[in-house]
This record gives structure tokens, C-alpha cells and sequence, in this order.
């Protein structure tokens, strides 16, 4: 650690608050073209050579691999403390953590999942071997990227603001996920970074040339946000409801039927008020994941739930709690699980999905025992059990692919649902939990991006906002304002038509890691190939 040389933590710290600005609510998203250069340069210039350069400065090597691991692991750490510290206010207002552990618990997370920055580091360093190869390091340094989001999404669980999300507004260059997903944005950002990077690793006199180069390629893919695609049309219209319940309400009987009765009537009244829209006749009614306690199996719940979907001739569906019974020793039990249900336009309750990946620390606890700590938010909110098919609901003539909250950020999980037939997405959502933080704006770009990779129309409903209709182009053609009660009648269209990205999958994401292995293996191979030949000499 002493021989990494102070410039070099300089650029991490400046490369850190850059990849935090990229993201809501700051949003600098210009900035995502330059985020990652100071963090290359850091590594690839990290300690002293023992000799000056021709102008008197250091002359400065490429760190080792363990000095980048750790150049890296700190970037990372800054970056997720800087774009995730709604974990802090979650935990603690929500979770019943006391503030010391809340920030315990946000601190944990942020040396957890900084190790994939500091991976990316490791694996730069290693491209770069022995010789400290700067060009090979930084031809590799994209697909590593790539790879280490991919490690991001398939181990950890968590591809939370993976780096093309960034680029969701630029129609240009966003469409490219049709093909690639988000990691084809993320590689390309990625490969811009590089060439601003390399401008301040070659000699002085070609500096100028190639840096002016790197910054007028980031100019024309940024220019892509100037271009707008031409409206799609809208031939339905949904009414997504949000239902604005504070998550940490108190429940008794009587609030519990006067919050489902008004929810009942807003949405009745606005249903039958929408065929005089312009976007068509409404044929569905979306109320969201909930904090409120409805089950559904419970009477109080179904039933007002069934009524609403007769009086408003409509489709319904609905975040609720889901239940299974199951024998155990002996006795009756029941299975819980994040659900929404579909109810037909008779009052029939059709069918169901069960949320299959969960949230950990806030509807499971992974490994109870060791994190036992964190109890306190499991209690709040349930242990749910695994869903087990991401098949759509049939709507009648309108198959629904329906996704809960947090699996909106899994760009291979989403894409399913469209390759199994699904024509319309439908997103519900309790960003409630997120407050003022920048994590709802966030969460809202992750659910856009969805839509643009997969070519299909995305009803968000959320509790507290953002509410809104998102057109495969991933805009949002209609919203409704946070943190209020009331009703979004959101246009939408059906298509059957697949991507490259919904049929194929993250091809494009295991084709850079395939990449990077093979770069690691071969420059393994000639290490060893030349220390053989030493010895021989020698």
C-alpha cells in the first residue's frame, strides 16, 4: 500500500464521486463517458519506477495485482456508499435497526459488493502481466467490464445501476440492447473511458491528439440523447392505480376497509371515465405491490377486490399477498409469497404470480444465523417463499408479463417473460421503501431500460411513485406525480414481435467474459512460456 503513489488515490477518490453523479437523482449522465478514466489511469499508473520522466515527474508503473485490487475495491466502495446510501434510511426506518447498526449494515454492503470493482481491477492488472502491458490492459479493460457485471448479476445477485443505465435517454444509442441488452451500452461507455485513458498514458506530444479524439467520440454518441424516435401508437389504455399508503401505517380493521373502499371507488370511478379518452377503450386496472396487509385469501380482500373488477367491466391485477397450503407434522400451514393476482372482469380470481427473486434483508434473510442482526427488517416484512414460473397471466385476448419491484433490474430474468409470449410488461412496485433517496429515479431507469431491450410497453404501478406507461423506446409517455393518490390512465400497446436480446439472452455479456478469459489464459500461458525460456538460458 505505501508504494501506491498519492496521485493514484486521488484519481480513485475523483473516479468514485464521478461514477456516483452518473446516476439520479444527480444524473450527470454526460459525465458516464469520462466516469471511468481516472480509475484506469490510476491503475495502470499507480507506483513509482525509481526514475524520473524526461520533464522531471514520476514515472509511474501499472500497480500489481493485489495494490489494484485495492485501488479498485476502494472505488467501489465509495460508489455503492455514494448511489445506495437509501440502504442506510431503509434499514433503519423501516427495518427497526437502530442507527449505528443501519449504518453497519449500509457499510457491510458497500465492502461486499465493492469486491467487483476491485475484481475489475485484479483482472486489468493481470491483461496487463508481468511486462505491465498498458495497451493490452486497456484493449481487455471492456470486456472485463462487462464480465464483472455479469459476475454482478448471476452471483451477487444485485446488478443495481448496472454502468449502460446511465444511457437510457439516448434513443441512438440505448437500441443497441435490442441486440446486446444493457452490457452492449456498458461496454461501449466502457471502451470510450479507455481511449480518454490512454490520452494521459502515452507521451505528452500524442496526448493532445488522442484525447480530442476520445471526447469528440463521446460528443457524437452523447448527441444520440438529441434525436427522438417518433411516437408509437397507443391503441389501449390501462388505469394503473397508485395507491400512496405510507409503508410504515398502522393497520387496524377499520382502516383496512376504508383504505380498500376508497382504492375501490378511485379506481371504479376513473374506469368508467376512461373509455372517453383518446388512447382507446380501458381494459385493465393495475393497483401495485402494497405495504397494506392484503391477502389473498383472505375474504375482506377478495371479495371487495372481485366487485370492483364486475362494476368496472375491466381486467384486474394486484399486488397482494399470496398463500398455499401445506401439510406440516401433521397440521394445517401456509406458504406466503410475494404475489400478483389476476381477477377476470366477472370477479374471478384467473390466476397469479408468485415474486420469484426475492430481496434479501427484506423479504428473506440469507444465512439466519449469521445475520441474525438484521431480523428486525425480515420482521417487518415477512419471509416469502421462491415463485416457481415466469409464464405470463392470460388476460383474455392480452397475455401479461408481470414482475415485481426488484426483478425489473435483471435484464435476463425480464426478458423471459417477453420470450414466453408475453405482449405487455406490467411492473408493480413499492418504491415506498426508497423515501426522497435517488433510489426510486434510479429503479425507474433500470424498469426503462427493460422495455427498450425487449421492444415492448411497460406498465410501472408503484405505492408512491414513479407511477407510469413506458413505450418500448423506454419513454415515459405518461406519469403520476409522487408521493399522491390517485389514478394513470396509461396508454399501451400490444406486440408479439421479439428481439435479438428477448430470444438470445446475454450472449453478448458471456461472449466478453469468454473474451477475458481467454485474454487472462493467454497471457498466463506466455508468463510461464517465458519463464521456461529464462530458466533454460540461464
Amino acid at each position: 500500500m505505501r508504494q501506491i503513489h498519492s496521485s493514484a488515490w486521488l484519481l480513485v477518490i475523483l473516479s468514485s464521486l464521478l461514477q456516483a453523479l452518473i446516476f439520479p437523482l444527480a444524473g450527470l449522465y454526460i459525465l458516464s463517458w469520462v466516469a471511468f478514466a481516472p480509475l484506469i489511469v490510476a491503475l495502470l499508473r499507480a507506483r513509482s519506477a525509481g526514475a524520473l520522466e524526461i520533464d522531471g515527474s514520476a514515472n509511474l508503473q501499472a500497480a500489481k495485482p493485489l495494490q489494484a485490487f485495492l485501488l479498485a475495491y476502494v472505488s467501489g466502495i465509495l460508489w455503492y456508499a455514494g448511489t445506495c446510501y437509501w440502504i442506510y434510511d431503509t434499514m433503519h426506518q423501516y427495518g427497526g435497526l437502530s442507527r449505528p447498526v443501519a449504518l453497519l449494515a449500509l457499510f457491510l454492503f458497500c465492502l461486499y459488493l465493492g469486491l467487483y470493482h476491485g475484481l475489475f481491477g485484479l483482472l486489468l492488472s493481470l491483461a496487463a502481466g508481468p511486462g505491465r502491458d498498458n495497451r493490452t490492459a486497456l484493449v481487455a479493460a471492456p470486456f472485463l467490464w462487462v464480465a464483472v457485471e455479469l459476475a454482478r448479476t448471476l452471483i451477487t445477485g444485485f446488478p443495481w445501476n448496472l454502468l449502460g443505465t446511465a444511457q437510457v435517454d439516448n434513443i441512438s444509442l440505448s437500441r443497441i440492447t435490442t441486440w446486446t441488452g444493457v452490457y452492449g451500452v456498458s461496454f461501449e461507455i466502457m471502451l470510450v473511458n479507455v481511449a480518454v485513458a490512454a490520452a494521459f498514458l502515452v507521451p505528452k506530444k500524442k496526448r493532445s491528439t488522442l484525447l480530442i479524439a476520445s471526447l469528440v467520440a463521446a460528443a457524437v454518441l452523447q448527441a444520440g440523447r438529441l434525436v427522438d424516435a417518433p411516437a408509437i401508437p397507443a391503441d389501449r389504455a390501462a388505469l394503473l392505480v397508485q395507491e400512496n399508503i405510507p409503508v410504515d401505517a398502522t393497520w387496524t380493521r377499520d382502516n383496512f376497509q376504508r383504505t380498500l373502499r376508497e382504492l375501490a371507488d378511485l379506481s371504479v370511478k376513473a374506469a368508467l371515465a376512461a373509455p372517453e379518452s383518446k388512447t382507446g377503450k380501458l381494459d385493465l386496472i393495475v393497483w401495485p405491490e402494497s405495504p397494506a396487509p392484503f391477502f389473498t385469501s383472505d375474504p375482506l380482500f377478495r371479495d371487495p377486490v372481485s366487485q370492483m373488477a364486475q362494476d368496472a367491466h375491466s381486467w384486474v391485477v394486484t399486488g397482494a399477498i399470496g398463500t398455499k397450503p401445506v401439510a406440516h407434522s401433521g397440521t394445517s400451514a401456509s406458504q406466503v409469497f410475494n404475489s400478483a393476482a389476476l381477477i377476470n372482469p366477472s370477479g374471478t380470481w384467473a390466476a397469479r404470480y408468485d415474486k420469484i427473486h426475492l430481496v434479501p434483508f427484506g423479504e428473506y434473510l440469507p444465512f439466519p444465523r449469521l445475520l441474525a442482526f438484521a431480523g428486525g427488517l425480515t420482521r417487518e416484512v415477512g419471509e416469502f417463499q421462491t415463485g416457481a414460473s415466469r409464464s405470463p397471466l392470460d388476460a383474455g385476448d392480452t397475455k401479461l408479463g408481470v414482475f415485481i419491484c426488484y426483478e425489473s433490474v435483471f435484464p435476463g430474468e425480464v426478458r423471459e417473460f417477453a420470450n414466453q409470449g408475453a405482449q405487455v410488461l406490467v411492473n408493480l412496485s413499492n418504491d415506498g421503501w426508497y423515501g426522497d433517496s435517488g433510489a426510486y429515479a434510479q429503479h425507474l431507469n433500470q424498469t426503462r431500460m427493460r422495455a427498450i431491450e425487449n421492444g415492448r410497453w411497460i406498465l410501472s404501478a408503484t405505492d408512491t411513485g414513479v407511477t407510469a406507461s413506458i413505450d418500448p423506446y423506454g419513454r415515459t409517455v405518461a406519469r403520476f406525480p409522487r408521493k399522491e393518490r390517485g389514478a394513470l390512465v396509461a396508454p399501451y400497446a400490444l406486440t408479439s414481435v421479439t428481439t435479438f436480446y428477448t430470444r438470445h439472452g446475454d450472449w453478448f455479456a458471456w461472449l466478453c467474459a469468454i473474451i477475458s478469459a481467454g485474454a487472462l489464459l493467454t497471457r498466463f500461458g506466455l508468463h510461464t512460456k517465458a519463464g521456461r525460456k529464462a530458466e533454460a538460458s540461464s
